[in-house]
């Protein structure tokens, strides 16, 4: 469980392939949007594997610019590349590859890095950083991913499965509505952090630690808990987690949801 807190991350959006996902192409040449992708779902998917210590999106903004400002909101960089139809090539391809191997270079500390696209342009880039010895993270939607770039990456995560509804308790009626919201990120948190540990028992501190990245303001003092573990030994008396007390340490363990 060490290797989540201690991982950095880079988060390297080809924003293009990932909005037009689901759309469809137009004679043209371009493809029409589908649904905005939900961003700030696929960054609080991946906290759960380390912490973000950069993160930039490529595209020709001026096609997509009712996504700059939730973009910015979630402090993503967004690099303005030239449409396509006026440089005669996939620009965004081309800087986000030359962005990953500069950082792959002189960033030691930047040991993951999740390259969201679909595109098959992108094998060879993530053999390139394979051979350095990164882990790469791929994400993507179902019928736009390539098999090639989801078989060449260590782990593909797609989308689809990330907005899903998770397999989670109802917290319908067992929770106040001024903390419906704690109890929701504790919940989608526990849930993650199983699918990532299968199997293993997960560390309170571990579960707030993450609860803290996909909420950096998160604190249980703001509904009323003097300590984490109180919110915790809450939950378990609401029948939604199950918890024990490791002997040794004294510290509280999450065994999962209840059944």
């Amino acid at each position: 469980m060490s290797d989540i807190t201690q991982s950095s991350m880079a988060v390297l959006i080809d924003y293009e392939n990932l909005a037009l996902g689901t759309g469809r192409r137009k004679r043209n040449g371009h493809q029409e949007p589908g649904p905005a992708p939900d961003v700030k779902r696929i960054l609080e998917r991946l906290v759960d594997k380390g912490r973000i210590v950069a993160k930039r999106a490529y595209c020709d903004w001026q096609r997509f610019d009712t996504a700059i400002t939730p973009l910015h909101e979630l402090g993503i960089e967004l690099i303005e590349i030239p449409d396509r139809a006026f440089t005669g090539k996939n620009s965004a391809d081309i800087r986000l590859a030359v962005d990953a191997v500069e950082m792959c270079l002189t960033r030691e500390h930047i040991d993951t890095f999740a390259i969201l696209s679909g595109d098959s342009d992108f094998s060879p880039l993530v053999a390139k950083l394979k051979e350095f010895g990164k882990t790469v993270i791929g994400v993507g939607m179902k019928d736009a991913t390539s098999s090639l770039l989801a078989e060449n990456c260590d782990e593909f995560i797609f989308y689809e499965d990330i907005v899903a509804p998770a397999g989670m308790p109802s917290i319908k009626g067992k929770v106040p509505k001024d903390k419906e919201a704690c109890y929701t990120l504790l919940l989608e948190t526990i849930d993650a952090l199983a699918q990532e540990h299968e199997g293993a028992a997960l560390l309170a501190s571990l579960v707030k630690d993450t609860m803290r990245r996909k909420r950096p303001q998160f604190s249980e003092r703001s509904y009323g808990y003097r300590s984490f573990t109180k919110l915790l030994e809450e939950a378990a008396e609401k029948g939604l987690i199950r918890i024990h007390q490791d002997e040794r340490s004294g510290t509280i363990v999450v065994d999962g949801f209840c059944e």
